[in-house]
């Protein structure tokens, strides 16, 4: 019997003992194709770094105490944040009696390509793109995000709404972290305006290349400008906006660059430098149905380069959980003799076994999404239903919430299991 439980039994006793088990998401669909009983997080290996975590989220569940940052990182599926929203959503309701930060966030709009819909970005002047899926010709260097944008426009502003469309959401702020530079820090300098035109100032980390902007006041919705300084304008350039405020609960960020590779976020050289600003308690692995669009998939390159990745992350957070999710089943365009068909893409099994392998090696978990959803050829299934797109790699909207639910109750399944186990 550990002896944190007397500290749980304590909790349990003020909070009612069904607490955890309202947390598990309800009425989610049913489909045959979709197994219910693999629906689980698989610990192939040491469940070490699971436990550590689950006791932290027991703090927050029980307890309504401390606070845990999770990660998700991936490529379009995460840059489109449907389904990683809806395990947000979904965590909020562990919030229930504060809520903290929203988690981190980036422009898209302002880089021309497809923004999350939870919250909204509007924008002025001239700005250009620099992406880790760019092979050459990169302006900016960069960061945890993968993505930048640049400006010297003095007209130029970027308005953040952190609730969208949806203005009866919790999420507000007292405190930003603007992750970016300037290619002069005496000629051109940031500063934050809120909705009453009330201007602040920054406090600069060089070290960390951060301006960080504090109000006196919970905010969400705000604009940032830039006051240039010398009659020639000069750069500032945007890598991330993390908006913050001090309560407990679960912070959870997702970021995501369309078409991004293991590689891709190998070349962004502050990576490690933006993640310790978030210091996650767990990262969720998404990165990897790009890697196997390729012809010759090799699995041994595929695991170094994650060694790698995972590497930068533990510099930062070394007693990380990790969790893989594995690439989910997917169909390749194929030409031949001047016609375009699709063929099921069978390096989903060889990816499959690499995130296996990567979590027992790291003493992580796997969250097997390609077999869950039905195994090899199951996108036809999916599409069937009108959960997959005509692409039969990327999912609608329909299919990007289930999957959203499904993780989050195998997370929540896999606490409550252990729990139970004490």
């Amino acid at each position: 019997m550990r002896r944190w439980l007397l500290f749980i039994v304590v909790c349990l006793f003020s909070v009612g003992a069904d607490a955890a088990q309202g947390l598990l998401r309800r009425g989610v669909p049913k489909y045959d194709f979709i197994s219910d009983t693999l629906n689980k997080i698989i610990t192939p290996g040491s469940t070490d770094r699971r436990d550590a975590f689950f006791k932290k989220l027991d703090s927050v569940v029980l307890c309504h105490e401390g606070m845990i940052n999770i990660l998700h990182i991936g490529g379009s599926h995460v840059q489109a944040d449907i389904y990683s929203n809806e395990i947000r959503r979904n965590l909020d309701s562990i919030n229930d009696v504060s809520q903290p930060g929203r988690g981190l966030i980036f422009p898209y709009t302002v880089a021309k390509t497809n923004n999350p819909s939870n919250y909204k970005i509007s924008y002025q002047g001239e700005w250009t793109t620099t992406k880790n899926v760019m092979r050459k010709d990169r302006k900016a260097v960069l960061g945890l995000t993968g993505m930048a944008v640049t400006t010297s426009d003095s007209l130029a502003e970027l308005t953040v709404c952190l609730n969208g469309k949806n203005r009866t959401s919790r999420w507000t702020c007292n405190k930003l972290s603007l992750m970016g530079y300037a290619d002069s820090l005496a000629m051109v300098e940031p500063f934050v305006r809120l909705t009453d035109s009330c201007l602040y100032a920054a406090r600069y980390d060089s070290v960390l290349s951060v301006y960080t902007f504090e109000f006196d006041r919970l905010v969400d919705t705000f604009t940032i400008v830039f006051d240039q300084m010398d009659v020639v304008p000069h750069e500032f350039t945007i890598t991330g906006i993390l908006p913050e405020k001090s309560a407990p609960g679960v912070i959870y960020s997702s970021i995501g660059v369309n078409g991004a590779t293991v590689p891709s976020y190998l070349s962004c050289e502050n990576f490690d430098r933006d993640l310790s600003l978030i210091r996650p308690d767990m990262v969720i692995y998404a990165i990897g149905i790009n890697d196997a669009l390729v012809k010759n998939f090799s699995e041994e390159k595929f695991i170094h380069r994650y060694d790698s990745l995972i590497a930068k992350v533990e510099s930062v957070a070394p007693d990380c959980y990790h969790v893989f999710v594995t690439n989910n089943d997917s169909y390749k365009r194929v030409r031949a003799n001047r016609r375009t068909h699709y063929e099921v893409n069978k390096n989903g099994l060889k990816a499959r076994d690499a995130f296996y392998k990567l979590a027992e090696k790291h003493n992580g978990s796997v969250w097997d999404l390609f077999e869950i959803m039905g195994g090899l050829g199951s996108m036809k299934l999916w599409e069937k239903e009108g959960m997959a797109a005509k692409d039969k790699v990327h999912f609608t909207h329909k299919g990007y919430v289930l999957i959203g639910d499904l993780f989050y109750n195998a997370l929540i399944s896999a606490y409550l299991e252990e729990n139970n186990k004490d």
